[in-house]
């Protein structure tokens, strides 16, 4: 199974693929989507869905993981946040791609087994679970590999409970 997560925002957005395979988790790319500089919010976020669509087609992914934004204190980032991941379920959705969206705590929680890990906890767990030299970068590909991890770990859990649930007591 091939899963490409993706780390939203209109400046720059991260995205990140695994594959896993008989319990093999293998890295197979990441990067970051620049918008350019100065640019209005359309012609951003249209970028991001052409960029993300060329994504898709090159790696064919059979599911797609998009962190939610978080809502802190800052509204108007989380909802300019909210518009990019708009724009990833968007071509997502348009491949006819399973969309899965998680929250930063269920993302941390998962790949750290601790909701509160920091930034880079997190990034160095990434790194340790797909048996990289050193931490992805930039830091928006590493968090989006990190939301594919956590649908992963996801789905392996959904997979032990059905298991588990059509076993006779």
């Amino acid at each position: 199974m091939k899963i490409l997560g993706v780390d939203p925002g209109t400046v720059a957005m991260g995205y990140g693929v695994i594959e896993s395979l008989n319990d093999e988790t293998t890295f197979i790319d990441c990067g970051t989507l620049t918008t350019p500089p100065g640019s209005p919010i359309g012609e951003r976020l249209s970028f991001l869905y052409h960029k993300l669509e060329e994504i898709i087609a090159n790696h064919r992914p059979d599911e797609v993981a998009i962190e939610q934004p978080f809502v802190a204190k800052n509204v108007k980032s989380a909802l300019a946040i909210g518009k990019a991941q708009a724009v990833a379920i968007l071509a997502a959705a348009n491949q006819g791609i399973p969309i899965h969206e998680y929250t930063p705590a269920q993302i941390k929680q998962s790949v750290s087994n601790y909701g509160a890990s920091s930034k880079e906890q997190i990034q160095e767990m990434v790194k340790l679970q797909l048996g990289l030299s050193q931490v992805p970068q930039p830091s928006d590909a590493a968090d989006a590999l990190a939301v594919a991890l956590c649908h992963l770990s996801q789905m392996h859990l959904s997979n032990l409970l059905t298991r588990q649930r059509g076993k006779p007591n």
